[in-house]
């Protein structure tokens, strides 16, 4: 009689002690790129790659060892994004530095949190949906890629290459950017009349890699947003504006103080919305979650592919967490004006903590799913938490006319939305997680188990790397910074939408105008969704509106490349075979620039290890200022030039590749290892 394969080994010893290092590694990287550029990097798929180079060298390494150490390590490039709050309390003088167990418990309480949040969503938006999750689906890629290739696949063997090919293509070309062999960016803003506006544009491969993945209907709405953004809103905005400081900081600022909330507006709309879509979809989850509970504690036997945490474990961590959650509110609070309603404010806070935390997990999960982690403006998400904080705030006490007591409201707003932060960055990436784990046939719950390690690791790491910048650099807006400070952008907008709502001058009427915009824009949708026609999901509009057009641009482009790369894979005998060659040669657009990130920060750390002032942003840079131009203008040939040949090899690679009804020739399988 045959016995029953032995299942893989998975949640293992080694694998999570390497998943803490890449976490410790990546987590400093990506909140150095928070503070310097507001932006931060996905880390599962550079996980993904370190782990199976490394455990390769390991007996009995496989496909879902690797899995866990990537969802350990993504916690990385999710709980880094807190960056965009706490430095929020150092502008505003409330804090000189990151008191190291306070922050290191925020980050904690809120990830777990997360982590609890989006359990009963995996069914709702993972397992029965259709969305499109491009990290998670690249991550699952490069996992079964270099796990089969080994094997001697021919199909696998040609996908390394491909995968190995566009990582080599994006990787040199940034490395070519640091060197400043090319321009990293172009752009120009100039006066209009009386007005002005601008274009820019990142050359960055990893956004045409993004671009293939989320689709035409994603990228076309992007692509509206930032039209509406930047032939619409600034050039209104900017009307009349003080030109006296030049052009440039009359559109920036123009973006920054007033377009950007417009698109906050749109994305609370969006969200919302989409919420209310999906939550049919949730309560299903929160069912089968419910049933698979009640089938294991009748002894029922559950496919491994469907072992949740179980609901009752996490309803008892998510209770257990709010005490800490509370004892951490009345500490942070003591001797302000909060103790003079304590239960009323510590209580609301934890009240609204639990309603917008399970909201924001699933607005964050969708988002996450329909565009992908490192896309998704969870700092929009944030904007809208700090909304609701501060006004809580003011239902209680009203605008204080004592600036002290003021200031102290608007420090404890940031602290609460500092823990909904955390939620709103973990549950943006546990869903993408799960969907890679979906891919590759791994158990539910033990990749719960190892985000919530992700979670702790990463925790641990970033209050160090938080005091260190700050020390050494410094942020803009904090008292006393200097010339080279950080410019931690997020969390100066976010410090001074609180200071806006308590201090009673926020302008209601820019949110109010995203909000119209939004609910436009969701008309449009829903009538081009019964006319069977292109969708246009508003909150990828809304994103447009929101993030710079450095940002946006390149993913429109990157799903037109996808989609005429789709078209033509369609027409193919062995069309699957071919669209999945494609998806891997947009994700080594991504594996490439995403490592080059990596081993970027670790340069840059180095050459900076004494603290010069100032401090050297360009270690490999080549040529000097003269060379500008030049690099201007050889950017785009080198970029798109890049793309074209992975584009075009891919498509050799697939014509010339055996139907799938003919297995490979043993010649072919010799040439392909």
């Amino acid at each position: 009689m045959a016995t029953a394969p032995r299942p893989l080994s998975e949640l293992t010893l080694r694998g999570v002690v390497l998943g803490a290092l890449i976490t410790i590694l990546f987590t400093a990287a990506n909140v150095y790129a928070g503070l310097k550029v507001g932006l931060t990097f996905a880390t599962s798929i550079p996980a993904a790659v370190v782990s199976m180079a490394i455990l390769r060298a390991f007996k009995g390494a496989n496909i879902l060892e690797n899995n866990i150490v990537q969802t350990i390590a993504s916690a990385a490039g999710t709980l880094a994004a807190i960056v965009f709050v706490l430095p929020g309390l150092i502008m505003v003088g409330w804090w000189t530095g990151f008191p190291y167990w306070t922050t290191v418990a925020v980050c904690i309480t809120g990830g777990v949190l997360g982590v609890m949040f989006s359990v009963p969503l995996r069914r709702a938006l993972v397992t029965g949906s259709t969305l499109p999750y491009p990290e998670g689906v690249a991550a699952a890629e490069v996992l079964k890629v270099g796990t089969n290739s080994a094997e001697g696949d021919v199909e696998n063997a040609r996908g390394l290459r491909i995968l190995i090919l566009g990582s080599l293509f994006s990787g040199v070309f940034a490395l070519l950017g640091k060197m400043k062999v090319v321009a990293e960016e172009a752009g120009k803003n100039f006066a209009i009349g009386n007005t002005a506006t601008g274009f820019s544009t990142s050359w960055s491969m990893l956004l045409i890699g993004v671009g293939h993945l989320v689709g035409l209907s994603v990228g076309a709405a992007m692509f509206f947003g930032m039209l509406i953004s930047w032939t619409t809103l600034v050039p209104y905005f900017a009307a009349g504006g003080d030109l006296s400081g030049g052009v440039d900081a009359l559109v920036g600022g123009t973006f920054r103080g007033e377009v950007r909330f417009v698109g906050a507006g749109t994305i609370g709309v969006a969200a919302i919305w989409s919420l209310l879509k999906i939550i049919g979809p949730i309560v299903s989850g929160l069912r089968s979650a419910l049933a698979a509970s009640r089938a294991r504690t009748a002894g029922e036997t559950l496919e491994l592919t469907e072992r949740d945490l179980p609901i009752g474990i996490v309803a008892l961590v998510t209770l257990l967490t709010l005490a800490p959650i509370a004892w951490l509110l009345w500490d942070f609070s003591a001797g302000g004006p909060v103790h003079d309603h304590p239960f009323a404010v510590i209580g609301g806070s934890l009240v609204y903590l639990l309603v917008v935390g399970v909201l924001i997990a699933a607005i964050c999960g969708y988002m996450a799913g329909l565009i992908g982690a490192s896309n998704s403006p969870v700092s929009g998400v944030g904007i809208l938490a700090v909304l609701g904080a501060s006004l809580l705030l003011v239902l209680i006490f009203g605008h204080e006319a004592d600036p002290t007591r003021t200031n102290a409201l608007i420090a404890y707003a940031l602290f609460t939305t500092a823990i909904i932060f955390s939620i709103a960055t973990i549950s943006n990436d546990n869903l993408q997680d799960l969907k890679t784990g979906q891919l590759v046939g791994a158990t539910p719950w033990k990749q719960q188990v190892a985000l919530v390690l992700g979670v702790i690791f990463g925790s641990l790491a970033i209050p160090l790397v938080l005091d260190l910048l700050k020390d050494t650099l410094g942020f803009v807006g904090m008292p006393g910074a200097g010339p080279n400070a950080l410019a931690a952008p997020q969390a100066a907008l976010i410090s001074s939408i609180a200071k806006g709502v308590l201090g009673g001058d926020i302008d209601w009427g820019l949110i109010g105008l995203g909000a119209v915009i939004g609910g436009v824009v969701i008309a449009i949708d829903e009538a081009l969704g019964k006319a069977g026609r292109m969708r246009l999901p508003p909150l990828a509009v809304g994103m447009g509106i929101y993030l710079p057009m450095a940002l946006t641009l390149l993913i429109p482009v990157g799903a037109l490349i996808g989609h005429f790369y789709d078209r033509w894979a369609k027409r193919r005998p062995n069309a699957e075979f071919a669209e999945r060659m494609g998806v891997l040669a947009a994700t080594g657009l991504i594996v490439g620039e995403s490592l080059f990130g990596v081993a970027f920060a670790g340069i840059l750390a180095w050459a900076n290890r004494n603290s010069p002032i100032p401090p050297n942003d360009a270690p490999l840079a080549v040529m000097g200022g003269s060379f500008e131009h030049i690099a201007l203008w050889l950017a785009p040939f080198l970029f798109f030039g890049f793309i074209a040949i992975a584009y075009v090899t891919t498509r050799r690679l697939v014509r010339t590749a055996p139907p799938a009804s003919e297995p490979p020739t043993d010649q072919e399988i010799a040439n392909y290892r």
